[in-house]
C-alpha cells in the first residue's frame, strides 16, 4: 500500500494536481500557512509567525511539524530480522523491541541509498521510516531485495506529526504515559499508534504516527496547547542544519559514502570489514583505502551562503562544496555544511559566490548542542 502516490514535483504551485496533501492539508491553509512544493506535496512553509519566530518557538517550547508525508515501511514475518540486516548495516537481531536505530541503506558502491530510522516493534516486525523523497525507490529496493526472504514488506499509510522542544514532553504526558521514554525509544500505546522519542531539530521531542483519519483531531488536541505552534518547513531546515543533521538530496546521495558523510559511527565495527549488508565489500575497501572527502561544519565570514556553493581554498583550488547553508537564529549567525577533500583539510577555506570568495570558518559541529533524554 503506498499512501498519497504521486510523482516526483513538476511545479512550485501546490495548487496542482500533481502535489499530493497530508491529512492536514486543511489545517494548515486554516492556519495561515504558506505552502509549497516538497517530494511531491503540498507542504506548509511558514506561518504567521514566521520562520524565525517558529525556529526560536521551538527551542523554548514545543513546535508541531506535519511530517505525513514522510514513508513507513513495515518488515514483518520469520525473516524479517535477515531481510533488514541485508538492507542496513548492523545486527537487526540485537535489537531490542522497542528501540529505533539510526542508520540508511547502501547500494553496492557503498553510497547511501536513503538514511533512516529502523524501529523493531516485535520479535518479526520492523517498521523503517524514510525520506518523502526517497519513498520510491526505498520501497522498490526494499521489496527487491525483500523477494528472497521469509518477509511481507508493506508501505503503510499513517498520519506523522513531531512534537520538538523542551516542553514536548509534558505535552504529550497529557495524552500518552511518555516521561520515562529515553531517546530512541518507542512503543505502541494504542491500535495503529506509536510514539518514538526522536525527531529532526537537535531538540527532546517525539514522533507520533497514527491512522490517517485520527490525525486532524490530535494534531487540533495538540495546538489546543499554548505552549505549541505549528512550524513549518522553513523552520525545521535550520532547526536540523543547526543541530548537524545531514539532509538526504543534500548532504547526503548515492554517490556519497558513510565514512565521506561523517556516518561511520553509526556501523558496528565489525561490520566494518565485512558483513551480511548490500555494499559491504565496497564500505570495508573504502574505509581501507581512506576517505577522500569529509563532511564538515562552516561558518560563512558575513553572510549565509547556500548549498551548491563552490568551496575553494587560498589559491583559487577547488576542494569542495557546499551542500546546505543558511542563518541559524540560535547561534545568531550564518552557518554551513560542506564536502571538501581531504588533502585540503587544513587549508583556508573559501565559498565562491559569484566570483567573490567568502572566508568560511571551520567549526566543530553541531553548531547547537542537542537535547535528547538520554
Amino acid at each position: 500500500m503506498i499512501p498519497f502516490a504521486r510523482r516526483p514535483v513538476l511545479s512550485d504551485d501546490p495548487s496542482e494536481s500533481q502535489f499530493s496533501q497530508t491529512p492536514l492539508h486543511q489545517l494548515h491553509l486554516d492556519a495561515g500557512a504558506k505552502m509549497g512544493g516538497f517530494a511531491g506535496y503540498a507542504m506548509p512553509l511558514f506561518y504567521p509567525l514566521g520562520v524565525m519566530g517558529e525556529h526560536r518557538h521551538t527551542r523554548a517550547h514545543a513546535g508541531l511539524f506535519d511530517i505525513s508525508h514522510m514513508c513507513h515501511i513495515m518488515i514483518e514475518g520469520a525473516g524479517a530480522v535477515d531481510l533488514v540486516s541485508r538492507l542496513c548495516p548492523y545486527h537487526a537481531g540485537q535489537q531490542a523491541v522497542g528501540v529505533g536505530r539510526y542508520t540508511f541503506m547502501l547500494n553496492e558502491t557503498a553510497g547511501i541509498i536513503d538514511d533512516l530510522i529502523v524501529t523493531r516493534l516485535g520479535e518479526n516486525r520492523f517498521l523503517i521510516v524514510a525520506n518523502a523523497g526517497c519513498a520510491e525507490k526505498d520501497f522498490e529496493h526494499i521489496a527487491s531485495v525483500g523477494t528472497a526472504f521469509d518477509a511481507l514488506v508493506t508501505q503503510v499509510p499513517r498520519g506523522f506529526l513531531a512534537l520538538q522542544g523542551p516542553d514536548a514532553e509534558r505535552v504529550l504526558a497529557t495524552h500518552f504515559d511518555v516521561a520515562d521514554m529515553a531517546f530512541l525509544q518507542a512503543e505502541e500505546p494504542k491500535g495503529s499508534w506509536s510514539v518514538s522519542r526522536s525527531g529532526y531539530t537537535g531538540e527532546d521531542g517525539f514522533e507520533i504516527a497514527m491512522p490517517v483519519e485520527e490525525c486532524a483531531e490530535f494534531a487540533t488536541a495538540l495546538l489546543a496547547d499554548e505552549r505549541v505552534a505549528w512550524i513549518g518547513l522553513g523552520a525545521r531546515d535550520s532547526l536540523r542544519l543547526e543541530a548537524g543533521l545531514p539532509l538526504y538530496g543534500q548532504d547526503l546521495s548515492e554517490d556519497i559514502k558513510p565514512t565521506e558523510a561523517g556516518l561511520i559511527w553509526a556501523v558496528p565495527k565489525d561490520l566494518r570489514e565485512g558483513g551480511p549488508f548490500v555494499g559491504a565489500h565496497a564500505l570495508a575497501a573504502e574505509i581501507a583505502g581512506g576517505r577522500k572527502r569529509m563532511r564538515v561544519g562552516l561558518k560563512p565570514d558575513g553572510r549565509p551562503v547556500r548549498g551548491g556553493a563552490t568551496l575553494v581554498d587560498g589559491e583559487g583550488n577547488t576542494i569542495g562544496s557546499v551542500t546546505s547553508g543558511g542563518f541559524g537564529p540560535s547561534v545568531d549567525g550564518p552557518i554551513a555544511l560542506g564536502l571538501v577533500d581531504v588533502t585540503a583539510a587544513d587549508a583556508p577555506i573559501f565559498a565562491d559566490v559569484r566570483g567573490k570568495h567568502i572566508a568560511m570558518e571551520r567549526t566543530k559541529l553541531p553548531f547547537h548542542p542537542h537535547s535528547y533524554k538520554r
